[in-house]
């Protein structure tokens, strides 16, 4: 331990909070999050401790470390998580796998929503929040909540039991889903970081409902009000509360190294996905202040069904970018496609046609080097020609005819065309917070592309040859299936049978098509 951390850990302080453990380069190499700051950091540099062969790798890489004060370990929890997520460091990768995290679960398009947790997030509408490194913390933090927002924690059946209803815990559903809903809502707002709002919101309904002489009700919304105050807890990163955008490094220096005038606040990332030209879909995914922003996502299933990577990037950036879309959504500060030469011209082309000047830069999947037109990605050059003339460690610029190709980590590779390992090798890069960026845009847009395309997939796989037949819906189809037993059998069944059951008119064209 060097002289200047040894001095700075005397300064840590006894409350709740989150701790940055920093390389000597500035790096942010692990993220941990602490009950009482002094004595969880300070465990790291405690000889006598038995560590663990990676844990001792990391000690011996720490030379700085910042850490942030919460009001409670349930703000801790949150704020690890959104760190973790934001900036990966390679520690949190490498300490924990993937079957540690946890994420919240609630969807809010069934009638009465339910929360609960889950290991696999599914591209199915529903809400995630996470993940989380510490599943007993999380339920113990959900759990809290209940009584001020109550809530199913399973679909309810249609004749259950009133205890909770009772205790507080469920919502009455004699007073319907959709004041259920808004209460919900609540939760996830209060998870998302609003609890000044919502607690000032709930005072100003206790002081009315009392003013109206309404005391019972007052009296529930008072008990609130106290449960919500003994929490003490605030969520500093989430979907509508973020730390303003300058002091993200990783935003704050791409828009530097890209000379971006316009806000970072939202980045769109593009992929196509595909098996040899059937089933092309593409997806949008949006992060919104560095954070992935599921509501936001979209996908699309490429109308042009051909093996053309170009032509389907082409027409995946046409329609996203129509009039109405642009009115609803606004402009992103910058559009990331996966891909190299080829997609990112098929991108500017599209933008072209639809009169927009976005800043769009793409990744190339196997070196993921940014790939970025000279004239045409709507960026300032400036910095990248200077570091082009003036090289520093880690980066490199080279010009490849109309394109600039930008590579951010010198010395290190990646394995495969999605892998996440890249860092094998040695990089001194002082972009390593907008790698990681990238990173996560670009494993986001891939995955919900595969996710998309898996689907339709399947559906086509399974589909039946009835689909097919004109005249014929789902309720006949349902009838037939149900009738005969199998396709096989609808299929030898003779018309007088198809007659008996759906009629002469569609057994006759039934018999026809098959």
């Amino acid at each position: 331990m060097n002289a200047n951390l040894e001095n700075k850990l005397k300064t840590l302080p006894r409350s709740p909070g989150v701790y940055f453990h920093k390389s000597s380069n500035g790096e942010i190499i692990y993220i941990g999050k602490a009950a009482v700051l002094k004595n969880r950091v300070r465990q790291y540099f405690q000889s006598s401790r038995n560590f663990d062969v990676k844990t001792l790798a990391l000690v011996r890489e720490i030379y700085d470390t910042d850490w942030v004060e919460t009001e409670s370990e349930i703000d801790a929890l949150f704020l690890e998580s959104e760190m973790v997520k934001r900036y990966k460091p390679r520690f949190n990768i490498l300490l924990r796998d993937d079957k540690s995290q946890l994420f919240v679960r609630i969807d809010m398009k069934s009638e009465w929503p339910h929360v609960s947790f889950t290991r696999n997030p599914a591209d199915d509408k529903a809400e995630y929040f996470g993940p989380f490194y510490n599943g007993h913390a999380l339920k113990k933090a959900i759990r809290y909540l209940r009584p001020i927002y109550p809530y199913f924690t399973k679909p309810p059946a249609s004749r259950t039991s009133r205890l909770d209803e009772d205790l507080g815990l469920s919502p009455k559903k004699s007073e319907g889903s959709e004041l259920y809903k808004q209460n919900l809502r609540k939760l996830v707002s209060y998870i998302k970081g609003n609890r000044v709002a919502l607690m000032r919101e709930l005072e100003q309904a206790m002081k009315y409902a009392a003013k109206q002489q309404e005391f019972e009700q007052a009296a529930v919304l008072r008990n609130k009000y106290q449960a919500m105050r003994e929490l003490q807890r605030r969520v500093m990163f989430g979907d509508r509360e973020f730390l303003d955008i300058s002091k993200d490094r990783a935003l704050n220096d791409l828009q530097m190294l890209l000379g971006i005038e316009t806000s970072l606040a939202r980045i769109e990332g593009y992929d196509i996905s595909h098996q040899s030209g059937k089933d092309v879909v593409a997806s949008m995914v949006v992060f919104t202040n560095g954070v992935s922003d599921r509501a936001e996502y979209r996908k699309f299933k490429v109308k042009q069904q051909q093996n053309d990577d170009t032509a389907s990037m082409s027409e995946t950036i046409f329609r996203p970018f129509s009039e109405k879309n642009v009115k609803s959504w606004g402009l992103p500060g910058l559009v990331l496609i996966d891909g190299g030469k080829g997609q990112l011209s098929a991108a500017i082309r599209a933008l072209s046609e639809r009169e927009l000047a976005v800043p769009v830069v793409s990744i190339a999947k196997r070196e993921e080097e940014m790939v970025i037109h000279n004239t045409d990605s709507n960026i300032s050059l400036r910095t990248l020609e200077l570091l082009q003339k003036n090289p520093v460690p880690g980066v490199g610029v080279f010009t490849e005819g109309s394109y600039l190709i930008v590579n951010l980590h010198l010395g290190q590779r990646n394995a495969s065309g999605h892998s996440r390992n890249l860092g094998s090798g040695v990089s001194v890069s002082p972009y390593s917070d907008v790698i990681k960026l990238f990173q996560r845009i670009r494993d986001e847009s891939h995955r919900f592309a595969i996710s998309y395309h898996t689907q339709l997939k399947k559906r086509r796989q399974t589909k039946s040859i009835l689909e097919d037949v004109p005249g014929i819906g789902p309720a006949t189809r349902r009838q037939l299936l149900r009738s005969f037993g199998s396709l096989k059998a609808v299929q030898e069944a003779t018309e007088e049978d198809l007659a008996a059951q759906i009629g002469p008119k569609k057994a006759r064209i039934l018999k026809t098509f098959i």
